[in-house]
């Protein structure tokens, strides 16, 4: 598989707080790559800085073979990044339909034609084709979560950065977000998902990644590093 993501000794600190020290992990084509750790392991701020929200005090990102790490929110939109958070960000009082436009006429930068039928699409990959004439602030949780995805995916993104997606989902739901990620793999996007949910890391990811206190613990197969004794130190929290 070729590289598509290449992050090299990232750090960021914020006055004497060092929240990720010397960080270096690696995306492929068309994977999706799953990070978990404690709270306060940086997990976010990682994917604020991939996005371009902070800038980092050291380090490199790559993306397809180009130095980005100085590139702007806008500037890295363009070149395929997507970007979701925890807290749904949709436009209350648009629809569904509405939303997704927004995402793909300002994200995408594409012609109205191309734009409409591009929202479209995405609604159906995400499971909204139904309800795309519904206002945002009428969807439930699950709904919203999709709403959120369609939104990023709509800037036709190479990669998509997603921020516990599943948090709060009933067990039930969480099936239809892990078809929602499969389905989004299967269109050729590669996937970095931030998750408490252990078993969406398992069900949903190709490799797991696990960070603690700013720093690339441990990384591979998502049920090697389930089963794998930092997890439960670090992670879990217990000690044998």
């Amino acid at each position: 598989m070729n590289e598509i993501l290449k992050v090299e000794n990232l750090s960021i600190s914020f006055g004497s707080n060092h929240v990720l020290c010397g960080l270096n992990m690696e995306l492929y084509e068309n994977e999706v790559l799953g990070i978990i750790g404690p709270n306060g392991a940086g997990k976010t701020v990682l994917l604020n800085i991939l996005s371009g929200i902070l800038k980092p005090t050291a380090g490199k990102i790559w993306f397809m073979g180009e130095d980005i790490t100085n590139r702007s929110i806008v500037e890295r939109t363009r070149k395929g990044f997507g970007r979701t958070f925890q807290v749904p960000r949709s436009f209350e009082n648009m629809t569904a339909y509405e939303n997704s436009l927004v995402g793909a006429a300002f994200g995408g930068d594409c012609k109205e034609k191309d734009c409409l039928e591009i929202s479209s699409d995405i609604l159906d990959l995400i499971g909204l084709g139904r309800q795309k004439q519904d206002f945002a602030r009428k969807l439930g949780l699950l709904d919203r979560k999709r709403l959120e995805i369609g939104i990023a995916l709509a800037s036709r993104p190479k990669l998509l950065l997603l921020d516990e997606v599943a948090g709060g989902l009933t067990e039930s739901e969480l099936t239809d977000v892990l078809e929602i990620v499969q389905n989004i793999k299967a269109a050729g996007i590669s996937v970095i998902w931030i998750e408490h949910v252990l078993q969406t890391m398992v069900d949903g990811t190709d490799r797991v990644l696990l960070l603690a206190e700013g720093r690339d613990i441990i990384h591979g197969l998502p049920q090697e590093i389930m089963d794998s004794k930092e997890v439960e130190e670090i992670y879990l929290g217990t000690d044998e």
